[in-house]
């Protein structure tokens, strides 16, 4: 997916910072995703104009992002994902590529479907090792010990982040996802778009949610981890996740008789 269209339709939006982001940091929320064909993103775009800033730092309005995913030898977390477990957690290195700042960080959907999140600033971006700050960050969240997990799946992908005018709600757009392994070449998703909006409460149907419906898009859960993982890894389980694989067969065919 060529971001140039997108570039340009970003233009149009007001601007906002780092600083003033900080009243939306939604560390606590309800999550919901959309998974679309990203040609369908100009078009989303255009019908929020207006009713949202975008992020925006240097004169960058789309920024990559680098995840390294971990998971123990027998991938424990993917396991609790796609069982369904109530209680999971995600750990993660995250890069910020525009900034090259570096966060761990721990995040866990909890048994009332909310998404909480812990994150330290970290020098590190691939495994524990000898960090001491870094193991007992995860040693105060996680149950078990932060030396059994190691890296599973590295992710990058381009994000553009939009805030509403009350500073109540942030929506990401993910595009150009990746997916690779220490044994593989990458896995490229040109055509997949992923739209989640985040807000600390699920009284009011954000304008996003509204632009969705009218694009005849419903929510539906999507792990990029679990994706990923089901791709590039011997993994077990994988066969649980039939119905996503048909879900991207059938946006990926959507996506390409668009672009003919």
């Amino acid at each position: 997916m060529k971001l140039n269209e997108i570039n340009s339709i970003l233009e149009h939006f007001r601007p906002v910072g780092l600083e003033e982001m900080d009243g939306v940091k939604l560390m606590n929320r309800i999550d919901r995703k959309y998974v679309l064909s990203a040609g369908k993103i100009p078009l989303l775009l255009t019908m929020l104009n207006g009713g949202y800033r975008v992020l925006e730092i240097n004169n960058t309005r789309s920024f990559l992002y680098s995840t390294t995913y971990l998971d123990t030898e027998d991938y424990l977390f993917f396991k609790h994902h796609v069982t369904g477990k109530l209680e999971r957690n995600k750990v993660r290195y995250r890069k910020y590529e525009t900034t090259g700042t570096t966060f761990l960080e721990v995040k866990r959907k909890t048994n009332t479907n909310r998404t909480v999140k812990w994150r330290i600033k970290t020098e590190n971006g691939t495994n524990i090792g000898n960090d001491d700050a870094s193991g007992e960050f995860l040693s105060r969240l996680i149950s078990m010990d932060p030396d059994q997990l190691k890296p599973a799946l590295f992710n990058n992908f381009n994000r553009i982040t939009l805030v509403n005018g009350g500073l109540s709600e942030r929506v990401t757009i993910d595009l150009n996802i990746g997916f690779s392994n220490n044994n593989s070449d990458p896995v490229e998703f040109p055509f997949l778009g992923i739209v989640e909006v985040k807000k600390g409460a699920n009284s009011f149907r954000s304008e996003t949610e509204r632009a969705l419906k009218e694009l005849s898009i419903r929510p539906s859960g999507f792990s990029k981890y679990c994706i990923g993982s089901a791709i590039v890894n011997d993994i077990p389980r994988k066969n649980i996740l039939k119905q996503k694989f048909l879900q991207l067969n059938k946006i990926e065919n959507e996506y390409y008789r668009s672009v003919r």
